[in-house]
């Protein structure tokens, strides 16, 4: 949620945030106008990085059950008062330690509204909060079909703490992966290397990632992530920034068995 929550909390009130989150992400990205490609109806999902809630409230119409993970305080208090019954939020950050806290960075002036929140300190941030952590294995789920996870940079961690969840239920990931906040290939190898392969979304279809460079195609689209919120709201789909892969369990193609 990084890219679109700088463009749009710049130009909104903060209380619109989230209705324009609601409304205008899909536009930002598509694979959530994707879910019957690997999310199956009636299922259980967990949404990490809630953010706002756009993938959550898509969920929530889709599946029987939604878990969301959100770190800010104030955006969890949001998603418990705006989302539906079945959905339960989870106030900490996803890493592979449960039962401690951990320094959840900002940039100066803003706390959480702009999606740009990570564990991992970069140049735009100037603050922190101290968040409890937790682990997704930790939770107690059961039967999850679909995970989506948005954690800015501190994927590999995250997965680890979902490790025995992913070995026993093997459900589809949505991961944002973005080689400008720091390398993207430690997350895409611990993947692979439980039986997981990549997809992306670059047109109408799904292509392997194994024959998609996607660091190379983010730095020749980085620019779109600094464009103004509406010019990006309308880039054509075959040249926006594709930050998103889906990973599914070797043998299973997106749209098979999920409809």
């Amino acid at each position: 949620m990084t890219t679109f929550a700088a463009a749009v909390a710049s130009r909104l009130p903060t209380s619109l945030v989230g209705s324009a989150a609601v409304v205008l992400y899909p536009r930002f990205e598509p694979e959530l106008r994707r879910l019957a490609d690997f999310c199956p109806p009636g299922s259980t999902a967990v949404d990490i990085g809630g953010w706002y809630g756009p993938w959550s409230r898509r969920l929530a119409r889709r599946c029987d059950r939604v878990v969301t993970v959100e770190p800010v305080p104030h955006l969890a208090g949001h998603l418990r008062r705006t989302l539906p019954s079945n959905v339960r939020v989870v106030q900490g950050a996803a890493t592979d330690r449960d039962g401690s806290t951990v320094q959840l960075w900002l940039p100066q002036g803003d706390e959480g509204d702009r999606g740009v929140s990570s564990l991992e300190r970069r140049d735009i941030h100037a603050h922190c909060v101290e968040v409890e952590s937790l682990t997704i294995d930790g939770l107690g789920l059961e039967g999850v079909d679909f995970v989506k996870m948005d954690v800015d940079g501190a994927e590999v961690a995250a997965l680890r703490g979902a490790a025995e969840l992913l070995r026993r239920d093997r459900p589809a990931l949505l991961v944002e992966l973005e080689s400008r906040l720091g390398p993207v290939a430690p997350a895409i190898t611990l993947l692979t290397g439980q039986g997981y392969a990549g997809w992306v979304l670059p047109g109408r279809r799904w292509v392997p990632l194994a024959g998609f460079d996607l660091p190379a195609h983010q730095a020749r689209t980085e620019h779109l992530v600094h464009q103004g919120l509406l010019r990006r709201a309308f880039v054509p789909r075959r040249t926006r920034y594709i930050n998103s892969v889906l990973f599914l369990p070797e043998g299973r193609v997106p749209g098979a068995a999920a409809a």
